[in-house]
């Protein structure tokens, strides 16, 4: 592996774990400034204060995100977008470069692809594009696969979720983000079908922290790397002491139990 490229993976994976919290932050574009996200500036404080170890956001908001005190973070800068007013919301488009990233100073860029969408063979040139740019750059790119469109009847589907994490590996993301199955054993089939961490999508705002967290912790039984999640992490009524309890079952393999002790729950 390229050693820029490395360099770049271990300020977004813990080098001890292999694992990773990402709080993405991309929420703006498609459905405007949500609850958690009005100041950017505190909402990536908090993250970073709960231990996160990277957020992900669009490159305008970057200027907006950036502090000049208190601890590092790692940072992806998110190439594609479509907004929920669209006709077709699921057609994600390019709307920044790797070379926007760098020269933001982001540790990675991520492309978002919903296979099965009518636009499909965009988005799968768009991601093998960015990924073929990436690498001659040295860049990690972070692909957010899932299965949306009139072929999927389940998107939650083992065999559907372990396409969409190989897709993602074969057009050369070194981190692929997928829905979570549902159970550690069919998560498991996703993670053993590709050689690159495995990260799990958030989803819905879920109204139990326990959930939230059995969810994360099943998936890191499974075999995954961590979590790429945003609303039921940055909307969280504690959302700080959240961050902290997700570090201690990601990167320490703590029970839900003593993490829900720890929150207040």
């Amino acid at each position: 592996m390229d050693v820029g490229k490395k360099i770049r993976l271990e300020r977004i994976l813990n080098r001890e774990t292999q694992r990773t919290i990402i709080v993405p932050m991309d929420h703006g574009i498609s459905e405007g400034p949500i609850s958690g996200l009005e100041n950017m500036r505190n909402a990536v404080g908090d993250m970073v204060t709960g231990g996160a170890n990277a957020v992900l956001m669009h490159k305008g908001l970057v200027r907006c995100g950036h502090r000049s005190e208190g601890q590092d973070v790692g940072l992806i800068v998110h190439l594609s977008a479509s907004t929920s007013l669209s006709p077709t919301p699921n057609a994600k488009t390019l709307v920044g470069s790797v070379e926007d990233a760098l020269r933001l100073g982001a540790d990675s860029v991520s492309v978002h692809v919903n296979l099965g969408d009518i636009t499909e063979t965009q988005m799968l040139r768009d991601l093998g594009e960015v990924a073929s740019k990436a690498s001659s750059w040295g860049m990690p790119v972070l692909a957010m696969v899932y299965a949306r469109g009139p072929k999927v009847k389940d998107a939650f589907d083992p065999d559907v979720v372990a396409h969409c994490a190989r897709a993602g590996e074969e057009l050369g993301a070194d981190i692929v983000k997928v829905s979570y199955t549902g159970d550690p054993e069919s998560f498991g089939r996703a993670v053993d079908g590709v050689c690159i961490p495995v990260v799990i999508a958030g989803g819905p705002k879920l109204d139990s922290t326990r959930a939230f967290l059995q969810m994360v912790s099943d998936s890191i039984s499974a075999g995954g790397s961590g979590l790429s999640v945003g609303r039921n992490v940055f909307q969280h009524k504690n959302r700080v002491r959240l961050v902290e309890a997700l570090s201690q079952v990601v990167h320490q393999d703590e029970t839900v139990e003593a993490a829900l002790k720890y929150i207040g729950e």
